[in-house]
């Protein structure tokens, strides 16, 4: 049986709950339709979340874009309902969903959609850049 498009976002158990860890996803082969004309649109999609008790499944995510590429959507709405979907699916602590498409008619379009859960607070970024100019300077 051929593998089709699917709406089914699937999630996996967080392997390691206790922790805030940054998952990054690059989906360079988005497509849908513009609303207006019928013309395919294409974007690169960068998904970062922080998970919470659950993670989504790879082959799922890949089938649930790919059930967008016949249908119209207008730039900010596909990205909206993608990143609500995602937040569904997984509850994260954090979520946002970059949408870069490629040109038309001159314009590039980006849209960035976040999620926070409500009392989520991210860590303090560790800069260890600083560490490294400290100990250049040691004679």
């Amino acid at each position: 049986m051929a593998t089709q498009p699917e709406k089914t976002l699937e999630t996996f158990p967080n392997p390691n709950p206790r922790r805030d860890y940054h998952i990054h996803m690059e989906i360079p082969e988005f497509t849908c339709l513009c609303p207006k004309t019928g013309q395919p649109d294409f974007a690169t999609l960068f998904l970062d979340y922080i998970a919470d008790e659950k993670c989504v499944e790879l082959k799922s995510l890949k089938l649930y874009i790919w059930s967008f590429r016949n249908e119209g959507h207008f730039h900010e709405d596909v990205t909206n309902r993608i990143l609500d979907e995602l937040v569904g699916a997984t509850q994260p602590r954090f979520m946002r969903l970059t949408a870069k498409f490629y040109v038309r008619g001159g314009i590039f379009t980006n849209v960035v959609a976040e999620h926070r859960q409500q009392g989520w607070q991210p860590l303090q970024a560790v800069d260890l850049a600083q560490f490294g100019a400290q100990s250049n300077t040691r004679g």
